[in-house]
């Protein structure tokens, strides 16, 4: 048993304040999440310590593009999450609400990161807001290593997780589905609309957080242009023409596992519309040897970062991310790592 930090009393119940849901939960209850629960008047969190997946990947598969390219994280995740999406790729996570998993402790995950020369750690999977005190004092003791800290998150958050996560959190990417439509995410995630994801990336943003955002375009149900724009058009308010937008392909999955996958040529769609709104580094994800998997140098035009899904295939850019054709400085956080054309990613079995 783990007490939680993000909580507080409330009459004689408690409200949970891990994500925009904020439960507020009875003695003997437990969240929306599965893995939060009160006892004898406290929050606990039941997967503190207990581990449901963990892998190294390539931070490019998070994706994180911008950020340290070509690392190798240590990626883990818990069960539980504070979303229903009816085509999560991850169900068996995240819709497994089961307080259950590997127990590691903190110091044996750091030293399970760095024995797979792992150069960060990612909280992913599922959703790390509901297992944020243990992904921060995994992340704290993370630094003193001299490991980042990444997340793949729905954004789904509030000002107290935003405020925790600073004394660790280095990068996020923030995921919206089906262009963050409000009737899309009542319907197929049990979510209200994306306002307090956008509050999150325009928090993390102002703490000096990296923030890269995906879209995922559902075919049929979520893949509207004009509901895009709108999205994009906020986002442009808050992040700027430089932050990185991944717009990834759909595979059919879970309870939609009867739609299609998304057409290359609707991803594409997407795509011109960011950069016709002024957006610098926009990308098709999920179709491994698109050419817009690449990046392009906003200045000149000529390819500076190759990839072939998640592997970075050529290099243009000086040691301090300047375009070699033009010398345009690119946003790139991070240095290109010296595993970045290694092929060393495997399954951690614990």
């Amino acid at each position: 048993m783990k007490e939680a930090v993000l909580y507080h009393k409330e009459s004689n119940k408690i409200r949970c304040t891990a994500c925009a849901r904020k439960c507020l939960i009875g003695e003997g209850q437990i969240g929306f999440c599965g893995v939060r629960y009160v006892s004898d008047g406290k929050l606990y969190l039941g997967v503190y310590g207990k581990v449901a997946a963990a892998h190294v990947d390539p931070i490019e598969k998070k994706p994180l593009v911008h950020f340290y390219p070509g690392s190798r994280v240590f990626s883990f995740s818990t069960y539980g999450c504070n979303w229903m999406c009816a085509y999560c790729q991850n169900y068996d996570l995240s819709q497994r609400r089961r307080m259950e998993g590997t127990e590691l402790s903190v110091n044996e995950i750091i030293e399970m990161a760095r024995s797979y020369e792992s150069e960060g750690i990612t909280y992913t999977y599922n959703e790390p807001s509901i297992f944020i005190e243990f992904a921060h004092d995994v992340g704290v003791l993370a630094h003193k290593y001299g490991l980042f800290n990444t997340m793949v998150t729905n954004g789904y958050w509030t000002d107290e997780t935003v405020e925790y996560s600073k004394k660790f959190l280095d990068a996020v990417t923030v995921d919206f589905k089906g262009n963050g439509e409000e009737k899309f995410m009542k319907r197929y995630i049990s979510a209200s609309g994306p306002e307090p994801i956008l509050e999150t990336i325009a928090s993390l943003n102002k703490l000096g957080v990296h923030v890269e955002v995906t879209d995922l375009i559902i075919p049929e149900i979520g893949d509207n242009l004009e509901v895009a724009k709108k999205l994009l058009s906020k986002i442009m308010d808050i992040l700027g023409p430089d932050v990185p937008i991944h717009f990834l392909r759909f595979h059919p999955d879970y309870k939609l596992d009867t739609l299609p996958y998304t057409p290359v040529e609707i991803l594409e769609k997407h795509y011109r519309l960011a950069k016709e709104m002024g957006f610098n580094f926009a990308y098709v994800g999920n179709v491994p040897g698109h050419p817009l998997e690449n990046t392009y140098c906003p200045s000149c035009g000529n390819l500076v970062i190759g990839r072939y899904g998640f592997r970075i295939t050529q290099w243009n850019l000086t040691q301090d991310m300047r375009c070699k054709y033009c010398g345009h400085k690119l946003p790139i956080k991070g240095k290109l790592s010296k595993n970045a054309f290694e092929d060393r990613f495997e399954p951690v079995f614990i």
